[in-house]
């Protein structure tokens, strides 16, 4: 007999047999939760409910409500929906698992036209293997035997993969005769995705949605946001045409001495983007005043503001800059939290009145003192910084509430000109494992807050909920009514920011409640090959995060 300990709010210890399974250890703690137990973290590794413990042991389980479990439900809904669409289009055909769309994932179908009838035909297959409860197998083979059964399967991108990484053998995932290979831990059985929905497209594409952590009992409606949606397929059609889809088409570049070939295109189209969107404001220069630039945490912000004046400024258009910091109001005023904490992420926490108060008074060409935010005394001070805009001059805002109208509510919409700004990559690992747009944000994150916060990545992974939730509240809402969207996804970044995120997310302790989080970045890291921070140019948005950037900030 071994003992194991369980870790949850109502800790305790449990005797079993050794070499009982992590799945038969949760049935005697299924009560303790409202969803099936998914996934668990053995000694503070993620484990398979199928992995067998043979020693004394700490372990906690994990549902669909914590993002753990979420993760494997929806990487476990993927294979579902790829080994259903296999059974019922036949093997020529495949279903490529692409991107998250409104808390679902964007499908494609290939080598076949997809109508509505053979999409529920997908998704009754799916729910005839979710009643019969069968189990995922995990089979360690050798990696040259996973190449060649992928090859014979026509799967050549999971070929090129699994040729660039370092194991000698694999695990491959298996439900009756259908393989395939995933990058983290699935459910126990078919039975335990049973809540999903299939929404169909056109004749290529459907969307996946199934609970999250927020609304984690059914699943909600698909919202089409048509925008985001545009420049999610531009972009990855765009990777497509010029071989930059997947992992492996960036490590095949670097064998081969290229990687200058993926960063030249990269950057090309970053840039092209922004001379659009000035073009664009260019055109409407009679009737815009204000430019909104908003977006998600680590998005580029800072430089895509600064270079986004440069080409305006190629077309004759002066901007000025205006930092929402500086209209904070005094810190004794400010909003808190739930934890009692300074809310800087509120609306609230500005002095909206004076703000709009001086976008009246310069869009109508009066001069203003403009204020500075003293973050060492908490209060808004007064100096000699006054501003008037000439005939033609724009105004340039960027932060996180300026898509929301209510920042502006005494400015026509006609005179604002909004820009949605993320790195909405399209890149994949291969055609069922995508690379997450937020998991891309996180690493540029943990590097730029190391490199001039001297921050750490455990504290970065700390806080990193209350990231996502700024956004969710103060940003996301609003990404329907703008006026343009720039991504600013770089495909060739994840090779360049492993270089600097791998020390440090190695840096987390095994005891770390941040380990195995650490250990998923580090599994996705490991799919690519290093790419040289000195390849990277000086004025890349990149640069924001792994300094050197030539950008006067």
């Amino acid at each position: 007999m071994i003992k194991i300990s369980i870790k949850s709010e109502t800790p305790k210890v449990i005797e079993v047999p050794a070499g009982t399974t992590l799945y038969n250890i949760s049935k005697q703690c299924q009560a303790d939760f409202k969803f099936p137990i998914l996934a668990a973290t053995l000694n503070n590794v993620l484990a398979n409910l199928s992995k067998k413990v043979f020693t004394d042991s700490v372990v906690e389980f994990f549902d669909r409500t914590s993002e753990v479990g979420n993760r494997v439900y929806s990487r476990s809904l993927e294979f579902l929906v790829t080994t259903s669409a296999s059974l019922v289009l036949g093997p020529k055909s495949d279903v490529l698992v692409d991107y998250s769309l409104d808390n679902g994932i964007y499908c494609e179908v290939t080598n076949k036209t997809l109508s509505e009838n053979i999409m529920h035909a997908i998704e009754n297959k799916m729910l005839e293997l979710v009643q019969r409860k069968i189990p995922y197998e995990f089979v360690p083979v050798t990696k040259l035997d996973a190449m060649d059964y992928f090859e014979k399967c026509g799967q050549i991108d999971k070929v090129e993969n699994l040729r660039y990484i370092s194991n000698s053998t694999v695990k491959l995932h298996k439900i009756g005769t259908h393989y395939d290979y995933f990058f983290g831990p699935i459910a126990h059985d078919t039975g335990q995705t049973d809540i999903f929905k299939l929404t169909y497209l056109d004749q290529n594409s459907f969307i996946i949605s199934y609970p999250n952590m927020k609304r984690p009992e059914d699943v909600a409606n698909y919202i089409h946001h048509q925008k985001l949606f545009e420049e999610y397929h531009r972009y990855q059609t765009w990777s497509r045409k010029v071989n930059l889809s997947l992992s492996s088409d960036l490590n095949k570049l670097g064998t081969l001495g290229k990687y200058n070939e993926a960063i030249n295109l990269s950057e090309t189209h970053y840039n092209d983007q922004l001379s659009l969107v000035a073009e664009d404001i260019n055109q409407k220069i009679d009737r815009v005043k204000l430019i909104l630039l908003s977006g998600p945490s680590s998005s580029g912000k800072t430089t895509t503001a600064k270079k986004l004046k440069i080409h305006l400024k190629v077309r004759g258009v002066t901007v000025h800059e205006i930092s929402l910091d500086d209209y904070f109001i005094d810190r004794d005023k400010t909003p808190k939290d739930e934890n009692g904490n300074y809310d800087y992420a509120n609306l609230k926490a500005l002095d909206l009145d004076l703000f709009n108060e001086h976008m009246q008074k310069l869009l109508s060409g009066e001069e203003v003192l403009l204020p500075k935010y003293d973050f060492t005394k908490g209060k808004q001070v007064f100096a000699n910084d006054y501003l008037k805009l000439e005939q033609g001059d724009i105004l340039l805002i960027e932060g996180i509430h300026t898509l929301n109208d209510e920042l502006t509510k005494y400015v026509p919409r006609e005179n604002k000109y909004k820009i949605y700004l993320s790195p909405l990559t399209p890149l994949k690992i291969d055609n069922h494992n995508r690379v997450h747009t937020s998991d891309a944000r996180k690493l540029r994150r943990i590097v730029r807050d190391n490199n001039f916060r001297g921050t750490s990545a455990e504290e970065t992974l700390k806080i990193w909920p209350n990231v996502m939730k700024e956004a969710e509240d103060n940003i996301y809402p609003y990404q329907d009514d703008v006026d343009m969207i720039i991504n600013s996804a770089l495909n060739y970044e994840i090779g360049v920011l492993k270089i600097y995120a791998e020390p440090l997310l190695f840096a987390i302790s095994e005891d770390s409640e941040f380990y195995p989080e650490a250990n998923r970045l580090l599994t996705l890291l490991r799919n690519f090959l290093p790419i040289s921070s000195e390849l990277v140019p000086p004025d890349s948005v990149l640069r924001e995060f792994i300094g050197g950037s030539n950008i006067d900030y």
